[in-house]
This record gives structure tokens, sequence and C-alpha cells, in this order.
């Protein structure tokens, strides 16, 4: 399935699913991704994500995913985003807030039968993630998996991706903590 047609599947997921119980609308071909809070009751609010691309949407829809009902009512969920070249300390808090998103993320990507790359988004290293935070997404997505805890609303987009873009025998991998090592996320995973 190309990039066109994923996202097609993505989008339509996500509609059925959350549009109308949570008044959320996903579209694509933005300059750079952003949540826009609806300003009224009679509003929907929109979730946008970076031109065409499939893991853009996926990452997007992750934050959602994770954001609580305070967060869903604030633009950009009320976080802060300092794009290009970040200190060292603002690296570190930016990692730290990414870690259960990206977590999220990867098991999208899974379920799209995609490839997943962390990211660290900082023009000033060279994009490889560092070990502690490779570690961390990890270990996130292994305490969800394991414990059956992921987001609700994650676990549910997860399950139903799966479904329509995935063979049926490997549906019930995707939530098998087994299936995901360390090692994906040191080197550029592609199990697609």
């Amino acid at each position: 399935m190309d990039d066109s047609a994923q996202l097609r599947t993505i989008e339509q997921m996500f509609s059925e699913l959350f549009s109308t119980p949570y008044k959320t609308h996903i579209t694509g071909g933005a300059d750079e991704p952003f949540y826009r809070a609806a300003a009224t009751s009679q509003e929907c609010h929109l979730l946008y994500y970076r031109g065409d691309y499939p893991a853009s949407a996926l990452h997007e829809i992750a934050h959602w995913c994770i954001a609580g009902e305070q967060r869903r009512q604030l633009d950009d969920f009320g976080y802060w985003y300092e794009p290009g070249e970040r200190s060292a300390e603002r690296q570190r808090q930016f990692e730290t807030a990414e870690v259960a998103p990206q977590a999220l993320e990867w098991l999208f990507s899974r379920a799209c039968g995609r490839c997943f790359q962390l990211s660290v988004d900082n023009f000033a290293l060279d994009n490889r993630p560092p070990t502690y935070f490779a570690k961390a997404v990890f270990h996130q997505l292994q305490e969800w998996l394991a414990s059956k805890t992921l987001p609700k609303r994650g676990a549910l987009f997860a399950d139903n991706l799966a479904k329509q873009m995935l063979p049926a025998g490997q549906v019930q991998r995707l939530m098998d903590s087994c299936a995901y090592t360390l090692q994906d996320l040191l080197v550029e995973e592609c199990v697609a």
C-alpha cells in the first residue's frame, strides 16, 4: 500500500473512531503539525499533520491519543515546541515529553506495516536517537503492552488500523511485547 492509500486509511479510521465522540478531525498538508482546539462547543478540534507523510499523521494521532480532556482543550495540547536547534537542556525536555508519543507511534507504525524511526527533531544533532532516549521509548511500550495499559484511544486506533492494514496472522502479534526490541530503535527499523 503506498503512502497516499495509507493516509486515506489512517484518516478514515481516525474519523470513524473519533470524529463524532470527540469532535476532532484530522487533515494533512500543513507546513508544520499543529492541534487547534475548538474555540466554541459548536466547532470541531483540528489535528494537522505535516505534508502528506503517514509518519507525521501517526505521530500527531499519538499525541492526541495520550492527551487528556483538559489538554485537548488547548492549542497544541498546551505544550511548547521549539523548532530548529535546541540547547542540551531543552533537548532533554523535548525527549522527556516525546517518550510516550513516540512509543505509541511505534505501535501505530507497526499496525500499518510501516517502518518506524525515532526522532530527536533537532537540526543540531545527526537525528540518531541517543541510547537513553531509545531505552525510554522501548520501556514505555513494553510497560504498556505487558500490563495491558495502553492509552485507551491508542489501543483502539492501533487495533482497528492493524485489522485494516495487516495480514490476519500479524494482527495478534501487534500487542505482543516480544515483537519489539531495543535494537529495532537503535537501528533504522524496517519490519514492513
